[in-house]
Formats: C-alpha cells, structure tokens, sequence
C-alpha cells in the first residue's frame, strides 16, 4: 500500500517512512509538517525552498526539515527520494534551521530498512532499535553547504529571490543599489552583516545551485554553464571543481555505473 506525507504525521509511532518519485519539474505546494522530516535523495536532485534559504539536494544527500517549516520542492529530473517523519523529541536538541548531509552508505541502508517496516512497527523490538540507530546516524553524519540564505530584510530579499529567479542575470550591486535606493556601501555592509558573505560570492553560490539541479536532470554541462552566467565551460568546471572538490561529471552520483546497475 502506498505511503503518503500527510496519513503519516499521524501514525502512532516516534518514526514513519515512506519512498516516492516525482516526475521532472514537479512542485510541490508551499506546505510544513507537524513532525520534523528527513529526506534522502535516491536519483534526480530534488530543489527545497524554505522561507530562509534554497537548498539543492544531490543523491546520495538528505536535508533534515524541522517541524513547522514552510517549504517547497521541486524535481529536477525524475527524482526518488525517501522521506522520514519523525515526532519532536524533547531531549533531542531544538531548532527551526534545516540542516543538508551527505548521507553515508550506514544512513542509506538504515533508511532502505526504515521504509520497509510496517508503519506500526514494534518499538521494543528489532525495527524500534533500529530507528533510534538512524536517528544518532543522522545526526552525526558532516553538514555540507549546498544552500543560499535568504536574508530577512524586505530589501535583500527582494533582491535574492529576483537573483534565484534569474541566476545568469549580470546586475551589478551597483544596479541593486539603484533599484533599493540605497548607496553601494549600505547595500554592501547589510549583505554582509545579514547573509555572512558578499555579494558576488551568494550569487556564485546561487549559479553552482541552479547548475547542480540542472545537471541532475541531464541537462549537457556545456549548455548549463553558459546558461547560468559563465563565459565558458571551463570557467564553470574550475568553479564547480573548487567549490565540490569533483568536476561536474564526476560530482553527480547517478551517473556512476554503480548507481546505473542498482
């Protein structure tokens, strides 16, 4: 019987699994859950939008979504992903920030186990363990940054959230400054102050984003990196390279044959 989101805040039990896929660009509604969630990326890469950031999740990744967190998500390419709802636990340590991992392989297969079990699974017994198990697996597991923050004032947000509509846009901080009638200095100390980098330096971040969704869906690397703002491919692959430590025809995990064959 097929699993969905919403019967499964309401199992009788600290955890509830399910796997879905989603056909390429589906969007979701703007929506939060009463328990937090956990999301592994199987294949595809799924882009999360919180009202504090834009997370992009490659396979082999899970973003932990604290409860009562409005998001959105959208596939890029044909996305599997399984998904963890787990009850707030008082004794675990609280917070509204959504974290992205990179799973390990120990992760994986505990949420291959957790998806499988009957959602009245026995608490004392084997499958009760094993949840807790994923649970101290998870939050061990090294934060990575695949994310932009969305600032909180009105005036830079505005502007990020036109530079995640339009991330090969040339607008300099100077045309932004403009555009807000702030003076180049104001506008640059308040990016600074709110978001901890420069401009140049989150619209970078925001560029390497949206060409990691649109490589997971197979778009030619050639064709995303001019799209996104760079001059050349391998001005983008020395990017790319610098900022994930891999080209990106070796980042993305489904197309190993491993992955293919599994």
């Amino acid at each position: 019987m097929a699993r969905y989101a919403g019967q499964l805040q309401k199992v009788e039990r600290p955890v509830a699994a399910m796997t879905a896929i989603y056909p390429n660009e589906t969007t979701s509604t703007r929506h939060a859950h009463r328990r937090d969630q956990f999301v592994l990326q199987i294949a595809g890469v799924t882009a999360m939008m919180t009202e504090r950031g834009h997370f992009v999740i490659p396979p082999g990744h899970g973003l932990w979504i604290p409860a009562g967190v409005v998001h959105q998500s959208r596939a890029w390419g044909e996305v599997e992903a399984q998904s963890i709802y787990v009850t707030p636990d008082r004794e675990r340590e609280a917070s509204d920030m959504c974290r992205l991992v990179r799973a390990s392989s120990l992760v994986e297969a505990l949420m291959d186990e957790a998806v499988r079990m009957p959602e009245t699974y026995d608490q004392s017994g084997r499958d009760g363990k094993l949840v807790e198990f994923l649970l101290t697996e998870i939050a061990r597991m090294p934060e990575v940054t695949l994310h932009v923050q969305v600032p909180p004032d009105p005036r830079l947000a505005a502007i990020c959230k036109a530079v995640l509509g339009d991330p090969a846009s040339d607008l300099t901080l100077d045309d932004w400054a403009d555009k807000c009638s702030l003076s180049r200095r104001t506008l640059t100390r308040l990016f600074r102050r709110e978001t901890g980098q420069s401009f140049s330096v989150w619209r970078q971040r925001v560029r390497l984003l949206e060409a990691l969704a649109r490589l997971g869906a197979g778009e030619p690397v050639t064709c995303v990196a001019l799209d996104v703002g760079y001059d050349s491919p391998s001005a983008f692959a020395a990017m790319f390279k610098r900022e994930l430590g891999a080209a990106p025809r070796h980042y993305l995990r489904w197309t190993d044959q491993e992955v293919v064959l599994r």
